[in-house]
């Protein structure tokens, strides 16, 4: 017993001290809606913690808790009417292009119905279960404070009522694949405890446990299996009844619970295991005592969570709540550690999404409350799902890319049926929507499901994670998809009498119009579907310039290089239009909304690198133009994706202003909308909630303090640092950088002051080498400053550090960051 109050003490003295502003969420009350409750994950098992003192809302998700099954939404003739609508649309007649791909070239039923899946066979991403603690005692507290420690992984809730100090710690075990949820009090206590779901599930109730299993629909069939049980222990009496667990006179209360379904990660199938057998599983494998486990977990967490840190010596003082801080932040005032904590939030999130052998991250991660989530929650290949990864590599996470990946892998065997079914082509395909079940085929509409690039955009992750790691054996076993992607392209394309280039067709440039150069009884009229949208070109120049580079790694299909290299050269180029902005499209169209959350023409900016500032001068020039066309506002993640732009343009402070549109505080109530910002508890506003602008933004903090991308994967330090006073020093630890090196840096005033680079695979170092700087190796100048910053490069052996600062005397050579 002297232990356990041991126990309780230290976590409340950790409590009651300042909380560090770079890793901790912090609010004053209880949550009353889900953007401001508190997240926690493991990759598999989820929980938004509410903490109310009348009845505290714990809402449970599992990644894999998804309704409907596999489906075959091809239309096995639409191959038939594909030369007729490539006519119609090289002869420009695309509203008939686009009519005809109505009618035969969208999916075969009801594809993903119209975002509202729930009870189709596309199917959407859903709640477990909600947890419910009624603390049987609606009287007022005090000193109520409610803590996410994202370098702990726990959420915590502290309140005193009527002189009883009430402790909760909530965390998601990393070792033991299980939610855990301790309460501890200085006083006695009572509590009822049930699980409840509004929807296709029962629950039983025991002494010990309680247990709620269902299952989910294929639209008019069974579908997925699963269950949860929460197992309570206490010090005090407990009894079941038919609606809760209730304890009385209880000082400590301890809930450990599981949570399964019979998904079958490996194949996206459904398994034949008893669900039931499975929860039961992980609690029987569990430890019994709550501090023996969080220990276990944190050791497993901060192994990846403190690879990379960033701290300042710019003092904060704040003892703003989060969102108070978000609203001061968003008006221009000084908070020099809510960047740091944005960036750690987003590392945070992935961490506790995305986990080896298991589903990637959806649009809201792995967390929902809602039985029919926002776009059935699904994968988004149009962007939504690769942002959710640009932070993986740069922040030292890489091993949490294998489930994308893996992902992408398994879509080719569907990839190839919609291939063959739509375009008669061999090779794989997928385009805007997919889920657990592999979905390729187009969407239900042309308006928007047309767009064929999905598939080609997740293959840039295979080859990203290939530049970041040099991993041959990983290429080998990738390179497939490449191929067979690429192969796809190689039927697909065709000749442009107009222009004389290779292009896509039918297509279009993600959910955005353009106005036809005429009108009709002076009616704008708009349209989607065309030839050659400048993206599918950026991603198919890319897709071969990938392809090719593996191909020539692993020493294979040699005979294919000079084609491939032929269809980049020749495919529809990037074009800039009498605006001096870039081309959305083949041909000189306005759009039809010029501030569009899409700006899906800069691909070739970002995440690709067509475009670059050193290189492309003139397509630079025109991306910038276009991005002001455009605006700074947007949704949640369009702004994230701008701040990456701003970013590559080496425009710090335009970056910084990014930065504060989208930590605009969004209230929670708001759940529709354009409106972009951040919820009180940093999820990122849509709204609604989707994870993507968490991700995607602080991918974007990333890009701003370091750089590697282009032919030689050039290492720029410090690209995109604003010249705000909030960002003058700082030091980043252990972030990646491509062709396999590890770096940390620190800046003051403004500049670089030292960097370290750490040689993983002793591949070819090539650097921004900023004046006045040299090149150390040991004690030894490897390059000489000069008085001009300039492009350098040298070998590297595995496992060398190498130093970068200005040059000193040999008894100063023992370099610390």
């Amino acid at each position: 017993m002297k232990a356990k109050l041991l126990f309780m003490l230290f976590w409340l003295s950790l409590f009651i001290q300042a909380q560090p502003q770079d890793v901790s969420l912090l609010f004053n009350t209880p949550a009353k809606h889900f953007t401001e409750s508190l997240p926690i994950g493991n990759g598999r098992l989820g929980a938004m913690i509410f903490g109310q003192t009348d009845t505290n809302r714990i809402v449970l998700n599992e990644i894999s808790m998804w309704s409907g099954g596999h489906q075959d939404a091809d239309a096995p003739q639409a191959h038939k009417y594909l030369k007729e609508i490539q006519n119609k649309l090289l002869e420009r007649k695309n509203l008939e292009a686009q009519d005809l791909l109505q009618k035969h070239f969208v999916a075969q039923g009801k594809g993903s119905c119209h975002g509202q899946g729930a009870n189709c066979h596309y199917g959407c991403y859903q709640i477990l279960a909600d947890l419910l603690l009624d603390w049987k005692d609606s009287s007022s507290v005090e000193q109520y404070k409610r803590i996410l420690r994202v370098d702990e992984a726990t959420a915590i809730t502290s309140f005193k009522r009527k002189e009883n100090l009430i402790q909760q710690i909530a965390f998601a075990d990393f070792k033991n694949d299980i939610l855990w949820v301790k309460i501890t009090a200085t006083a006695p206590i009572s509590l009822n405890v049930s699980l409840s779901r509004k929807e296709n599930a029962s629950v039983q109730y025991t002494e010990q446990q309680i247990l709620l299993s269902g299952i989910l629909p294929d639209a008019d069939k069974a579908g997925l299996h699963f269950a949860t049980i929460v197992e309570v222990q206490t010090d005090g009496q407990k009894k079941a009844t038919n609606t809760a667990i209730e304890i009385e006179k209880a000082k400590e209360i301890c809930l450990r619970i599981s949570g399964a379904t019979n998904y079958n990660f490996a194949n996206g199938g459904l398994s034949n295991i008893s669900v039931l057998e499975k929860v039961n599983e992980y609690l029987k494998k569990a430890p019994t005592d709550f501090a023996t486990a969080l220990l276990q977990s944190q050791n497993i967490y901060k192994l990846l969570f403190n690879r990379n840190k960033w701290t300042t010596k710019v003092p904060s003082t704040s003892t703003l709540t989060t969102f108070q801080r978000l609203e001061a932040f968003y008006q221009g005032k000084s908070d020099p550690l809510l960047p740091i904590l944005y960036y750690n939030f987003g590392r945070y999130l992935l961490i506790s999404s995305s986990r080896e052998g298991l589903l990637p991250a959806n649009l809201q991660g792995i967390w929902a409350e809602e039985y029919q989530t926002p776009w059935n929650g699904d994968y988004h290949l149009n962007i939504n799902l690769q942002m959710n990864y640009w932070l993986a590599e740069p922040s030292n996470l890489t091993e949490l890319t294998e489930p994308l990946l893996r992902f992408t892998k398994n879509l080719m065997p569907n990839g190839r049926k919609t291939a063959q079914a739509y375009y008669g082509a061999q090779g794989w395909v997928a385009h805007v929507i997919s889920n657990p079940w592999f979905y390729t085929s187009p969407g239900e509409s042309a308006v928007w499901g047309s767009t064929l690039t999905g598939g080609a955009w997740l293959c840039q992750h295979i080859w990203q994670h290939y530049l970041f790691t040099h991993d041959q054996d990983f290429l080998k076993t990738y390179y497939p998809v490449l191929k067979e992607a690429a192969t796809f392209f190689e039927d697909l394309l065709i000749k442009d009498p107009k222009t004389g280039y290779w292009v896509t067709a039918p297509s279009n440039s993600p959910e955005n119009a353009y106005l036809f150069p005429f009108s009709k009884k002076g009616k704008k009229i708009e349209g989607y579907t065309c030839i050659a949208p400048t993206m599918d070109m950026q991603i198919v120049r890319e897709l071969f310039s990938n392809t090719s580079k593996a191909a020539a790694i692993l020493k294979v299909d040699t005979n294919k290089l000079a084609q491939w290299q032929n269809i980049i050269q020749n495919t529809a180029p990037n074009r800039i239009g009498k605006k001096g902005d870039l081309n959305e499209w083949l041909d000189d169209w306005k759009d039809a909304d010029p501030h569009h959350r899409h700006v899906s023409h800069l691909y070739g900016l970002h995440p690709y690198d067509e475009i670059t500032l050193f290189d492309t001068p003139a397509l630079t020039k025109a991306a910038k133009k276009t991005l002001k066309m455009r605006g700074d506002k947007g949704t949640g993640w369009s702004r994230a994706w701008k701040l990456n732009f701003w970013a590559r343009l080496h425009d710090g402070n335009h970056a910084l202003k990014l930065l504060r549109q989208l930590l605009r505080p969004v209230n929670s109530e708001v759940t529709g909308g354009e409106t972009g910002g951040t919820y009180p508890n940093l999820f990122c506003a849509h709204p609604p909630f989707q994870i993507d602008g968490n991700l995607g933004g602080a991918a974007g903090i990333g890009e701003m303090l370091l750089q590697s991308q282009g032919q030689k994967s050039v290492i720029h330090f410090l690209p995109a640092l604003p010249s705000h006073p909030d960002w003058q020093s700082g030091t980043m630890e252990g972030m990646r950088a491509r062709n396999g090196f590890e770096v940390s840096f620190s800046w003051e005033k403004h500049k670089l002051k030292q960097a370290t680079i750490t040689s993983l695979v002793g591949a070819e170092c090539h650097l921004w080498l900023p004046a006045g700087m040299a090149i150390y190796q040991e004690d030894k100048i490897l390059i000489a400053p000069s008085k001009k910053a300039q492009i350098v490069h040298f070998t590297t052996e595995k496992a060398k550090i190498y130093k970068l600062q200005k040059p000193i005397q040999n008894s100063e050579l023992n370099l610390k960051i």
